[in-house]
């Protein structure tokens, strides 16, 4: 009896230290209920679940937070009024860092005041890093709490905890918390892509546009960042529009301190939806977008895209068709006004149908996946090759070497018709666009970059619209047919005019066919253009004799031989020769990183051999001082990226920045580490001022 005695006392002592024990151990993991008298509608306690991570040197935490009816606090952004809650932890000890996570928000409006928050009960996942996993952790910390009803209370709370990570076990009401919190918690997801952040500076206006594959359902946008721009300004509630996998909206900004500065900063954009919710960064720039279900924007696009069409009549690019443009002017005088009105509205038909061939061509690669840009058919061999026999085709056209006969019965019908030339101005406008494309001119870019991001309809509308403004200059002749008649009688000065526009039109030729090196080798190249002037010379012999041929073969080896030696000799006093090219690593977006976080300004030119306005850049401005010093010096990392032939890298860096075509110059530097895009016409005073806001030596 004394033995079954000692044995049940026995058990209860062991019982009751169990229990003890695992009181302690509870305690060790929570702080317990908090609450301050001041302000009884909120009580809270902060909870280790017992997980940690030794190979990462974190252990999991959560703070769990009630309020009592109609009371809310706020999230890491709270809008347009309130404070996000946070904590002091500079007294505790072997703490390194806390990352806080925070679940989705809802929108809380108060006499039209917009926030955004929380009610009831709400958990935060934490996650606690610490310096050495096998010493104690002293957790010390005030938590500053705002929360309202219609009235606003700011209360502190103070945090105190010790364990050592080594003798946490798990705690399975803490784990189910957690787990219930990082539920709520904006995840990556796979299915959906950012694919535009514009910032409208003078509406105030931030939009976004984004893909979601498996489609949306009832999608809320929320945005916010790091940075003290993007946390002075106030994202209202969006205005939102569906179309398919695409989601696009609109969100108006506002800002105590004036003016919200939005451009180039890097925003966190959350969108909910009813069974997920995901997060992505991305960086705002001044490219619009498509806003689907409005005509505001689209209306401002097609004007920028008539503006770009317009300019690239005068870009050099334009150069080599200049032969044709003047020659049609030219052979216009004389005719009657209905002859010169056809005439010139077959060469803007011919402009509207090439511009319709590219936003087919573009709607084609943009549904196969394929990169888009404008200009990018210079990447393929075949279009190059077929551009280089055309162009021949029409320089020996142009210098006489052929021409093409038609039947007795066939001129007579043309000639009943008005005129028998219709079809070549409808063709010299085609390829007048299709030679042109090498170039990017102002507003050019803004314009591309909106129709390639917005549906295939509305792409159609400013490629139509670029195609007006270039046509514009045709179509200004064909509405008033008497400024034709201004200029100059035909005569036989007609012919000289017409070789000078044929040999144009044959360097045109050459330049493409040097474009093939890229892809055939040099030596190959070289032949086949060396058989070509031999064949054309061999023709224009045929045709004109011997004198003309003497003459081209001495125009030939005077004009290019000449030229150099006479450039050689006279640099010194009449030019500046131009400097031999600086180093360019490859372009490497890791790099740029790292060069900025060790103090460097990295300047990046994209550029391809086919970009004729890269071309010019380089020539006028960045072989040229000051910017070539300056790109020379010590603290400045060079990187390329060369788009002449497909490059998906390459793509994806322009993409990024919101570009869809070349040249595109950017700076990045310790004062810019997202960087600072450069316009498309480089100016050296321009692009000295991004290198030294971007290095800190000067002021944006």
């Amino acid at each position: 009896m004394i033995f079954k005695r000692l044995s049940f006392f026995t058990t209860l002592v062991a019982l009751v230290s169990t229990l003890i024990s695992l009181s302690v151990s509870a305690t060790e993991y929570s702080t317990g209920w908090l609450n301050n008298p001041d302000h009884p509608p909120v009580q809270l306690r902060y909870m280790l679940t017992g997980q940690q991570d030794t190979a990462s040197n974190t252990v999991e935490a959560l703070l769990e937070v009630k309020l009592d009816t109609d009371w809310k606090t706020y999230w890491r952004s709270p809008g347009e009024g309130g404070v996000a809650p946070t904590i002091n932890w500079e007294l505790s000890n072997n703490l390194a860092d806390v990352d806080w996570h925070w679940p989705m928000p809802k929108r809380y409006e108060f006499l039209g005041v917009e926030t955004l928050g929380y009610k009831e009960n709400i958990v935060f996942p934490m996650t606690l890093h610490i310096d050495d996993m096998n010493k104690p952790v002293f957790l010390s910390g005030v938590l500053t709490m705002s929360s309202c009803t219609n009235i606003c209370v700011l209360t502190d709370y103070e945090i105190s905890l010790s364990f050592n990570p080594a003798d946490l076990t798990a705690s399975a009401e803490a784990m189910h918390l957690y787990n219930q919190g990082m539920t709520l918690v904006p995840k990556a997801q796979a299915t959906v892509e950012l694919d535009a952040l514009s910032w409208n500076k003078d509406k105030r206006v931030m939009s976004v546009v984004a893909t979601n594959t498996l489609g949306w359902k009832s999608p809320d946008v929320f945005i916010d960042g790091e940075t003290q721009n993007v946390q002075d300004a106030s994202f209202l509630k969006p205005r939102i529009h569906v179309d398919g996998n695409t989601l696009t909206a609109q969100m108006d900004v506002s800002s105590w301190f004036g003016e919200p500065k939005l451009l180039g900063e890097t925003l966190n954009v959350t969108i909910s939806d009813t069974d997920f919710s995901v997060e992505v960064q991305g960086i705002a720039n001044d490219i619009p977008v498509a806003i689907a279900g409005g005509n505001t924007n689209l209306l401002e696009i097609i004007g920028i895209a008539l503006l770009g069409g317009l300019i690239l009549n005068i870009m050099p690019c334009v150069l080599p068709v200049l032969g044709m443009k003047l020659s049609s002017v030219i052979t216009a005088n004389g005719l009657q006004q209905r002859q010169i009105r056809m005439q010139f509205l077959s060469s803007a038909a011919g402009i509207l149908t090439s511009f319709w061939l590219l936003a087919g061509f573009l709607i084609v690669l943009k549904l196969s996946g394929q990169a888009l840009g404008w200009g990018v058919q210079f990447q393929s061999p075949y279009f190059i090759g077929a551009m280089v026999l055309i162009t021949i085709l029409f320089a020996a056209n142009m210098l006489g070497l052929f021409e093409i006969r038609l039947s007795s019965n066939t001129n007579t019908w043309m000639a009943t018709k008005g005129d028998d030339s219709y079809a070549g101005h409808f063709v010299q406008g085609m390829f007048a666009t299709l030679l042109a494309t090498p170039c990017s001119a102002p507003f050019l870019g803004t314009a591309v970059a909106f129709a390639l991001g917005a549906s295939n309809v509305t792409l159609i509308a400013v490629f139509t619209a670029l195609a007006v403004g270039m046509a514009a200059p045709w179509l200004l002749i064909a509405l008033f047919p008497r400024l034709a008649n201004a200029l100059p009688k035909p005569g036989l000065w007609m012919d000289k005019v017409k070789t000078l526009f044929g040999f144009m039109m044959l360097a045109t030729s050459l330049w493409l066919l040097s474009l093939m090196t890229n892809f055939f080798g040099t030596a190959a190249i070289v032949i086949v253009g060396v058989l070509m002037v031999i064949a054309l010379l061999w023709r224009l012999g045929k045709i004109k004799g011997r004198k003309p041929v003497i003459l081209a073969v001495a125009f030939i080896i005077f004009g290019t031989g000449g030229g150099l030696i006479a450039g050689s000799m006279t640099a010194d006093r009449w030019a500046t020769p131009l400097a031999k090219d600086h180093f360019w690593q490859p372009l490497n977006v890791n790099e740029i990183q790292v060069q900025v976080s060790q103090g460097k300004t990295v300047f990046v030119d994209v550029t391809a051999d086919w970009c004729i306005t890269c071309k010019v850049n380089k020539v006028t401005v960045l072989l040229q001082d000051p910017v070539y010093s300056t790109l020379g010096e010590e603290n400045i990392v060079l990187m390329r990226g060369d788009w002449t032939k497909p490059s998906d890298y390459v793509t994806g860096f322009l993409r990024a920045n919101g570009r869809f075509g070349v040249p595109f110059n950017i700076v990045y530097g310790p004062n810019a580490p997202m960087g600072i895009p450069l316009p498309v016409i480089l100016k050296s005073d321009e692009v000295i001022t991004a290198i030294e806001a971007a290095s800190g030596k000067g002021q944006r």
